[in-house]
């Protein structure tokens, strides 16, 4: 009895696999996999004739996919019917399509016309031309402030007649809390522009807006043996250089690192700079973009010739509420804020929305709160959050968890909010060469169908590689999807994702 039942069993294994096979040819998986991961061979066999889910299992038995789990979701933009799904109900971590999920939420909640402020105050009252009392730089989260706006601060107290000020200089960053990293984030990102300090008051060196950075520049110096030059932008006494640099023969190698000491703001530049080199240039975290910021506005005020008398310093306090504003100014809407944001994936930007989502909604400028006011919108847009885990609002974390059905179906939700065409022309565009209009995607699927076809939010953190977004079909469909590859450890598998986007743009239904 029991041989009857294994030989009923091997046949119908044996049927199972023969069907399989049929289904899933080995030979158009092998070849499509090794296009879709090197793009370096021409596949034997064609596959116009394989339908939609095996160009994409092929596309999955790529090598550099072993041993980690990588989950796709495609359905069809005007009903959210899930036409492919593979592994989608896995959580996952997103790495920077976690901003999919912030921005989203905060297009709703704080509006596409939403804009932060910054304002200058006083305690005090203006006598002739002194200010008698405290001078108050009040942030309220902008991260597009930039000197040239602290400059303008400074022209607007000169033309109310202020040419001294009998007080102390206060930076008032108590907008938000006091936490000024993610719960996640790695202390050997401190130092990285990626892992800036958030705080309510803060400084961008241009306008790519990463707040809490300088640009800091090394060249050359005169001669070989002479220490190389260093420029900061903007120009602060609030970060000490520390130049171990050597300036060296003409035609050596160069190997210059700029990197901020661990808790401090020291920046050590250490190396070699050979004479006629390229500048080496890097964007370095401050420790304290407050005090960057209040520095900054102090240069500005003493360029307009407004002096400080008596003992008056700088330091940091919060705003008395009876203060009197002297000036102010207002960012762009947020609908200007997201092009930089998700085309050049600003983690800043998202860890400040999260912060702001809080302080709107809850009246606490804190992760916990914006994080559970995420949580609260999700939910309302049909994401199933009892799968998803929200740990920051970059994607920084490895903590964070959610499932591209779930990423998908939120794709898929927001459709019809009508802030969607802000959000939607905020992603990425595949092969748009221009820097605030491919973003991420500019040097990627330049060609075929999937130029400026393909609009969607990348990401990337260790082990880690995302792309979720909208595509048009072949015939005309209009397609959503997400594509999350972890734990991989031999890459690049950007060309995966590619040549996914590449299968959806390619098909009729």
């Amino acid at each position: 009895m029991l041989m009857k039942k294994q030989c009923i069993f091997k046949k119908a294994f044996l049927a199972m696999a023969i069907a399989l096979i049929a289904v899933f040819p080995v030979t158009h998986e092998g070849t499509y996999s090794s296009v879709a991961a090197s793009g370096e061979t021409t596949p034997v066999a064609s596959i116009d004739s394989t339908t939609l889910d095996q160009k994409l299992q092929a596309i999955l038995k790529d090598p550099k996919l072993q041993g980690g789990i990588t989950g796709v979701s495609v359905r069809k933009a005007d009903t959210g019917e899930s036409i492919y799904s593979h592994f989608g109900d896995i959580r996952l971590r997103p790495a920077s399509n976690m901003k999919l999920l912030t921005g989203s939420t905060a297009m709703d909640i704080l509006g596409p016309d939403y804009r932060f402020s910054t304002e200058v105050l006083t305690d005090g009252q203006v006598k002739g031309n002194m200010l008698q009392g405290n001078l108050y730089l009040k942030g309220k989260g902008d991260p597009t402030l930039m000197k040239k706006d602290l400059d303008q601060f400074a022209k607007e107290l000169k033309a109310k007649g202020i040419n001294k000020i009998n007080g102390n200089l206060i930076a008032d960053d108590s907008w938000y809390d006091d936490v000024r990293y993610s719960q996640d984030l790695n202390w050997s990102d401190e130092h990285n522009y990626v892992g800036a300090q958030v705080s309510a008051l803060t400084l961008s060196p241009n306008e790519d807006y990463d707040a809490g950075t300088v640009i800091v520049e090394v060249n050359p110096g005169n001669k070989a043996g002479d220490l190389p030059k260093v420029t900061l932008t903007p120009q602060t006494d609030s970060v000490v250089i520390v130049n171990n640099a050597t300036t060296v023969a003409k035609g050596e190698a160069k190997s210059i690192s700029i990197a901020r000491e661990h808790g401090t703001n020291r920046i050590i530049i250490k190396g070699k700079m050979p004479l006629e080199g390229t500048v080496s240039r890097s964007w370095s975290a401050v420790w304290d973009p407050s005090m960057l910021a209040l520095d900054v506005f102090n240069k500005s005020l003493e360029a307009e010739g407004i002096q400080f008398v008596g003992n008056g310093g700088m330091k940091t306090g919060v705003t008395p509420s009876g203060a009197t504003v002297l000036t102010s100014k207002k960012s762009m809407p947020l609908s200007e804020l997201f092009i930089p944001f998700m085309k050049l994936s600003n983690n800043g930007h998202a860890e400040t929305l999260v912060k702001e989502m809080g302080k709107v909604q809850r009246g606490e400028g804190s992760w916990d709160a914006g994080l559970a006011v995420m949580k609260e919108k999700l939910k309302q847009f049909g994401v199933n959050t009892d799968t998803v885990v929200l740990r920051d609002g970059s994607g920084m974390s490895h903590k964070n968890l959610v499932s591209a059905d779930e990423l998908s179906k939120l794709l898929y939700n927001i459709q019809g909010k009508s802030w969607f065409p802000a959000f939607e022309a905020s992603l990425p565009i595949a092969g748009n060469p221009e820097r605030m209009v491919g973003g991420t995607l500019r040097n990627r699927m330049g060609d075929g169908l999937t130029a400026g076809n393909v609009k969607a939010k990348t990401g990337s953190i260790t082990g880690v590689s995302t792309l979720s977004g909208y595509v048009t079909a072949k015939d005309g469909t209009e397609l959503i999807f997400s594509i999350m590859i972890n734990n991989y450890i031999t890459g690049p598998v950007a060309p995966i994702e590619d040549a996914i986007a590449r299968a959806l743009a390619e098909s009729e239904f």
